[in-house]
């Protein structure tokens, strides 16, 4: 594994993008939706919120979303609201849905 350098680290910060949102009255910094790896949205479907934190949100805010230790409610809310201002509703996959009804004839 390479070690980054913090001219480096301080370059991957500034291109990178961060969404705000409020948990408990605290705005914090989360990934667009784009940039999360399926495993980050796994933890969140399992409720694995720690683990979910320290792949969407900023590097310096996961402590201070643990550290919140906010409620059930109050992360669901954080997590829709940091999906709406990413541009994605809640629950809505991005892929291509599809027809109950057969399109082949018959």
């Amino acid at each position: 594994m390479t070690e980054i350098t913090p001219a480096e680290a301080q370059e991957n910060e500034a291109t990178e993008t961060y969404n705000t949102a409020p948990l408990v009255g605290v705005d914090l910094r989360v990934k667009p939706i784009g940039q999360w790896r399926p495993s980050h949205l796994r933890a969140l479907r399992q409720a694995d919120f720690d683990a979910w934190a320290a792949g969407a949100l900023h590097e310096d805010d996961v402590e201070r979303f643990i550290e919140l230790d906010a409620t059930f409610d109050e992360i669901g809310v954080f997590t829709s609201a940091a999906m709406e201002s990413a541009g994605e509703a809640p629950g809505k996959s991005g892929g291509r849905s599809t027809s109950r009804r057969s399109t082949r004839k018959r």
